[in-house]
């Protein structure tokens, strides 16, 4: 308790800037992934995607950030472990951010795609076991979180390969594809404006004091019609893009005026990864900095839950820009060109299975790897081409980073642990 009068408000500055770091890490490196597959399809420039993922990450961070955020903060330690010493908590924390941020830089050096979910529950399951005790950690819910790595990436790329199999029987694989893709591209709009509004609606307007209320009972019931409405907006909006799209003679592939039309589509798809992208994984870096504020704010009360600040999340979505715009295009290139060979028309089926797996998870509180969802869902749409169509050493290099990631987390956190306990102990 002394330590946290003494010098709360040094720690809560050396909080923020670890936590703007953490994002930053998350926007070089995981936001470069969401991104990776328009810009690897070529429907968008790496700066066309870049602006699409500053605006829309912020957005999906600072709306719908707040669910996962608390599973981050208060699920994986049992905070009762640490009531007679609060300091241990702030440095666990400091420590887990700077080193998830550390080795989140290393990785965009390398330009390595690797998983800021894992960096964050690896340090913070590192810090704990070093610092305070084996038994504080909650290994079921990390066992959760684990099973989940598992689960995203087959999920993503089951939906990823339904998506573009449908594409395939409703519009390619028939006799005049381009109008074919005009008539039924719509419907994908609807689908990518009606899965985006649902989890605003449901899980991320709590925070900032709106809610929707038609009278219809649940909130689930609420949400339903308006994001159907909302859907038909978006795909209104995409129906009149499409009219301005002319069909092109003399084209040597006869995919080649879908795959325009597709590139359209793709802007809607980049939008709602961004989105789903940000609700997600903003959770990393303020979860923990919102346990070191709770902490100091009350005095050295370690508790099971606490009130997610606006300034928080403003911290996490502001840092997750930066990082983007900074350092971004370098996993951009990684993730999109050495998997398996995007086209729109792939590009689409694979972000809107991830998108649609995020945001899952998102609603349902449950932290997944946004790395390991994209890459399933890449593969996914790969490999309804067959298994030649992936690049199969790019796929083991990326599977070696995931298992480097846990290890170098743990490993650089407990050594902040010590570093920080030193300084103010």
């Amino acid at each position: 308790m002394e330590i946290i009068a003494n010098y709360g408000s040094t720690l809560l500055i050396i909080a923020c800037c670890v936590g703007f770091f953490m994002a930053w890490g998350i926007g070089a490196n995981d936001v470069a992934n969401a991104m990776g597959t328009s810009v690897g399809s070529r429907a968008l420039t790496i700066t066309q995607a870049i602006f699409v993922a500053m605006i829309f990450e912020f957005l999906g961070a600072y709306l719908a950030g707040g669910e996962v955020t608390a599973t981050i903060r208060k699920g994986i330690i049992d905070p009762e472990s640490m009531a007679d010493q609060p300091e241990l908590m702030v440095f666990g924390m400091l420590s887990s951010l700077l080193a998830a941020g550390t080795w989140l830089l290393i990785a965009s050096i390398k330009g390595w795609p690797v998983s800021t979910t894992h960096s964050i529950v690896g340090a913070i399951v590192g810090f704990a076991a070093v610092g305070i005790s084996v038994d504080a950690i909650h290994w079921d819910k990390v066992g959760t979180i684990a099973a989940s790595w598992v689960i995203s990436p087959l999920v993503a790329g089951t939906i990823s390969f339904g998506l573009f199999m449908s594409v395939k029987a409703l519009i390619l694989d028939t006799d005049d594809p381009f109008h074919r893709a005009k008539r039924y591209i719509p419907v994908y709009m609807w689908m990518v404006g009606f899965m985006i509004s649902m989890v605003t609606l449901l899980k991320g307007l709590k925070h900032i004091g709106v809610e929707v209320d038609l009278g219809l009972g649940s909130k689930f019931a609420n949400a339903v019609p308006v994001s159907a409405a909302i859907g038909l907006v978006v795909a209104g909006i995409g129906a009149l893009l499409l009219r301005r799209v002319k069909e092109l003679p003399n084209q040597q592939n006869r995919f080649a005026n879908v795959e325009r039309v597709f590139a359209i589509l793709m802007v809607f798809t980049a939008c709602s990864m961004a989105f789903a992208h940000g609700s997600n994984d903003v959770a990393n870096a303020v979860g923990p900095l919102a346990a070191i504020a709770a902490t100091i704010e009350s005095g050295g009360q370690v508790a099971a839950k606490a009130a997610l600040p606006w300034w928080i999340l403003l911290v996490g979505a502001f840092g997750i820009v930066v990082g983007l715009a900074t350092y971004g295009w370098k996993v951009i290139a990684t993730i999109g060109r050495k998997i398996t060979e995007l086209t729109p028309s792939r590009g689409f089926a694979a972000e809107l299975g991830a998108a649609s797996t995020v945001v899952v998870a998102s609603a349902t509180g449950l932290p997944i790897s946004t790395t390991h969802t994209l890459v399933g869902a890449v593969l996914g749409v790969g490999f309804a081409r067959g298994i030649a169509a992936l690049n199969l050493r790019t796929i083991g290099q990326i599977f070696m980073s995931w298992i480097i990631t846990l290890p170098a987390g743990a490993g650089l956190s407990i050594m902040f642990f010590f570093m920080f306990r030193g300084m103010f102990v």
